[in-house]
């Protein structure tokens, strides 16, 4: 069975103390990058020298189980790469308590690893923001299984008003839902998030153009989406491919991220359209991409495994020694997202609530912050029941597509954007 948060892994190769892209590059063949090259990546450098750095915001960050070492982890992290502490960092399970750590569970082990990319990077990009881990006691696979407390806890989250910002690094493909109805059930989170204002984001999926059916190991063989990231009512959020030196300046543009050739499986961003929700007016002005139908993603940052972060993973599990590891996929690229929105509400002093009418009005403009991508695309092949098949996705061109959404961000124009 799949697991189904969408982080990705690159190997069971791990360092002890935090690798340079070099030593990542000589040892595992794909590049990694630190907190301070993405800094420089993103233009965060500048914000952070003004104060901007997240202060006064709240990113509640959802998955399912947690990790026992998060906390630690966090700790060591931060003491690795010079980051302050989070002002607050708080665990809550609202929906119920979390059974405990299982080191032998492949499912439990899986979820540890996303919450840990989760925390470390959210924290990261907004190092002064506070942190809510919130932690549900059911896995969510494909289809319903595990939405339902998901959704509790963030209808939770909301009600109390404990978060500015939601970052969910999961998804299930829309045809793994007995019925479209089913999944419409759903979203009452998304709705009261609306109502009180608070910014929602998903990763776009990990599988390019089509993602799991319901067992968790099967691939459609055809175009697929994957909720809540295509929620009208949710910001999607992509994955591109970074390409920096060991200061975190770019050697060329970045294209969309596509690693399946290195990893032998669909491993690229999630993109398409919705096969339950319609275009929302949001999207009108891109109609000649998406349709009649929601398109996604709606913004992309980093997700590539060859060029991925360096997480730390502290806890005991089979395989798996202490220490730093290379995480990429769309998991990566939501709370890091997150970390950005966090800055953006600090800089308006208040909560900017559904995020896609700004986007979409901002028109991909490089003076507000949206960097057009061009180069790569989602297509994805792969070998299944003794035979490859190829799901033809989505190029990379200008202006808004079905690979990158708008493109990635320079964060010092888009939160000043986003902000007015």
């Amino acid at each position: 069975m799949r697991v189904a948060p969408l982080a990705e892994l690159a190997s069971h190769r791990h360092w002890q103390a935090p690798p340079t892209t070099t030593d990542c590059e000589a040892a595992a063949g794909v590049a990694c990058y630190q907190p301070a090259q993405l800094h420089q990546a993103y233009h965060l450098k500048g914000l952070y020298a003004r104060g901007l750095d997240g202060a006064g915001s709240t990113i509640a960050i959802v998955d399912s189980f947690g990790s026992p070492t998060v906390r630690a982890d966090l700790r060591e992290f931060d003491h690795d790469f010079g980051l302050p502490a989070p002002p607050h960092f708080r665990i809550i399970q609202p929906a119920g308590q979390v059974p405990a750590f299982d080191p032998n569970d492949a499912t439990m082990v899986g979820w540890a690893e996303e919450t840990s990319l989760d925390v470390q990077w959210a924290h990261a990009i907004a190092p002064k923001a506070n942190l809510l881990l919130v932690e549900t006691p059911v896995a969510e696979t494909e289809g319903v299984h595990g939405l339902p407390e998901i959704v509790r806890a963030e209808n939770y989250v909301i009600r109390h008003g404990l978060a500015d910002v939601i970052t969910q690094s999961f998804g299930a493909t829309e045809e793994t839902f007995p019925s479209v109805r089913s999944l419409l059930r759903l979203r009452s989170a998304f709705v009261n998030a609306a109502r009180h204002h608070v910014t929602v984001l998903a990763s776009s999926g990990d599988a390019g153009a089509t993602d799991y059916q319901r067992n968790g190991v099967d691939l459609y063989t055809h175009r697929v989406n994957s909720w809540p990231s295509s929620d009208p009512l949710v910001t999607s959020v992509g994955g591109t491919q970074l390409h920096l030196d060991a200061a975190g300046m770019r050697t060329q543009p970045d294209n969309v991220w596509n690693d399946t050739a290195l990893l032998g499986g669909p491993d690229a961003a999630g993109g398409g359209r919705s096969h339950v929700f319609a275009r929302p007016p949001y999207q009108d002005r891109v109609r000649s991409v998406v349709g009649g139908h929601r398109g996604t993603p709606d913004i992309s940052m980093s997700a590539a495994v060859d060029g991925g972060v360096l997480v730390y993973l502290g806890f005991p599990a089979s395989g798996l020694t202490p220490g730093y590891y290379i995480f990429g996929g769309t998991s990566e690229s939501s709370p890091e997202f997150a970390g950005i929105v966090a800055i953006a509400k600090q800089r308006a002093h208040h909560r900017l609530g559904l995020l896609n009418p700004r986007l979409y009005a901002l028109d991909g403009r490089r003076a507000a912050g949206i960097v057009d991508v061009r180069r790569g695309d989602n297509t994805v092949s792969f070998e299944q029941n003794g035979s490859t098949f190829t799901v033809p996705g989505f190029d990379a061109h200008r202006g808004y597509d079905l690979a990158s959404g708008w493109g990635t961000v320079d964060a010092g124009r888009l939160t000043a954007a986003l902000a007015r």
